[in-house]
């Protein structure tokens, strides 16, 4: 997960009288919820008591008088570097009291009541799952949910995951995002309007269709979104390709189709909108593609198409860094640029950075790191089953509101959460705090939010451990 903390706001309780300042804590380049300095160091504590025998990253120290403006900077810098460290850390990022904490701060930050609703998830045909879920609830849940009402098998449900998709006004459409566990798809989806909630695979190696294709519906999901990919140009195919699909996906042959789409070049690949780069010059345009493995580029130079592949496992590091620019003068307008840089292995002893500036960049990360982490998982002999978070001995948690009150929430489940507590003081919840500034501290500047992990400014990729001389 990558944090980042580019601003704050204002409050205000009407109650008391008094003004503190909440820090808008983005994960994964999308602000996910605004917190107070003590609901930080709320959840510090009950990490350290939950884990007790893993070192934390040391939290900002308290202060004893009201913040100056620059002390409030180095604060907001501060906490924006704890909870990079704990984003990246293997063990923090997926404890289960960080990610109840994570998507109980994202229900107060949006103000929603903890509800039942009907929620459209989608396929990649456009066929429509209404899934009958809280608005609190989180995305694994609401998986199993919908997974649910086609029928597929509980075992299969995990090789898929829910992803945001946007049409653009040209026609074509985008994959935003994947959804994570820590947030509820109701209130993301609430926020950004113009997206749907879709099923897609949630792994790289097609090794893993075998598996899903001997069970019906997930047979047919894997071909579901095949075809959708071919239509849309995703997955590349020749005339020769194309007329023989076309051929088996007429006579209703999903298998063979399969069989045949697997071996494309392309297959299993995310295709990102056109991007610039500094490879193989400065400004340079590409189409980029990641997946097999590998992070794929294709320019146009003159009548020919350059094309050039990255391995994953020859990139050492990367990073990803946002511009932030104060567009208009009420400060709620915000234009950001993306870039994601890695260090990659040319040649022996050859090291060398390459950048790509994308909207999507941050997308083009968590894409580089998951196809890591399976990698990895795969070396170490997981399945697509264990390499699933499975909690136990769940730790309660006890929140702390904006406000001050509080409510220990016994268990991570859709029902109990902030919200639902009986035995919390909800009279005034909607009124202690009004922003008196939703962007207080935008301006114009560029700030480095990287990932952090043991201190480095970067991801470091140890599968890039396992590289060998005939890699090279």
């Amino acid at each position: 997960m990558h944090f980042s903390i580019p601003d704050t706001q204002d409050f205000r309780n009407e109650n008391s009288g008094t003004s503190f300042t909440g820090f808008n804590i983005h994960i994964n380049g999308t602000f996910h919820c605004c917190l107070r300095y003590k609901q930080l160091h709320s959840l510090h504590e009950q990490l350290k008591r939950s884990l007790p025998t893993l070192v934390l990253p040391s939290f900002p120290p308290k202060k004893f008088f009201p913040l100056t403006p620059s002390q409030l900077e180095e604060r907001r810098a501060s906490l924006e570097r704890y909870v990079q460290l704990v984003g990246q850390d293997p063990v923090l990022s997926k404890s289960e009291l960080l990610r109840t904490f994570l998507l109980n701060a994202q229900q107060e930050s949006s103000y929603t009541e903890s509800k039942e609703t009907a929620l459209d998830v989608y396929l990649m045909n456009g066929f429509r799952i209404v899934v009958n879920a809280y608005t609190t609830e989180c995305s694994t849940k609401v998986l199993e949910k919908a997974c649910d009402n086609i029928d597929l098998p509980r075992d299969y449900a995990y090789y898929f995951a829910l992803f945001l998709m946007r049409k653009e006004n040209d026609g074509s459409v985008t994959l935003t995002r994947k959804l994570m566990d820590f947030e509820a798809p109701y209130i993301t989806q609430k926020i950004l309007r113009d997206c749907k909630i879709v099923i897609r695979k949630n792994y790289w190696d097609p090794c893993y269709d075998l598996e899903l294709m001997r069970d019906s519906i997930a047979l047919n999901l894997l071909f579901i979104q095949t075809l959708s990919d071919v239509e849309r140009g995703w997955i590349l195919t020749t005339k020769e390709a194309r007329d023989q699909l076309t051929k088996l996906q007429t006579h209703g042959n999903k298998k063979e189709f399969l069989e045949v789409a697997r071996n494309l070049p392309t297959y299993g690949v995310i295709q990102f909108q056109r991007a610039i780069m500094d490879y193989p010059e400065e400004g340079t345009q590409a189409s980029i593609a990641i997946g097999n493995k590998e992070l794929t580029t294709r320019t146009v130079m003159g009548k020919k198409v350059q094309e050039a592949k990255f391995k994953v496992t020859r990139m050492r590091c990367w990073r990803v860094t946002t511009i932030h620019n104060d567009l208009s003068g009420d400060g709620v307008s915000n234009r950001h640029k993306w870039e994601l840089s890695f260090e990659y292995l040319m040649s022996k002893n050859c090291l060398k950075w390459i950048t790509v500036g994308s909207e999507q960049a941050m997308l083009m990360s968590v894409c580089l790191q998951s196809m890591v982490d399976e990698l990895l998982n795969q070396k170490s002999g997981a399945d697509m089953n264990n390499m699933q978070i499975h909690r136990t001995n769940y730790t309660p948690l006890s929140y702390i509101r904006r406000d001050g009150s509080s409510g220990r929430i016994s268990e991570s489940s859709s029902s109990d959460t902030i919200s639902s507590l009986n035995d919390m003081d909800m009279t005034h919840t909607r009124r202690v705090v009004e922003p008196s500034s939703m962007r207080r501290k935008i301006r114009e500047k560029i700030s480095t939010t990287v990932f952090f992990r043991s201190g480095r400014e970067s991801v470091h990729n140890e599968a890039f451990e396992g590289i060998g001389d005939d890699d090279l």
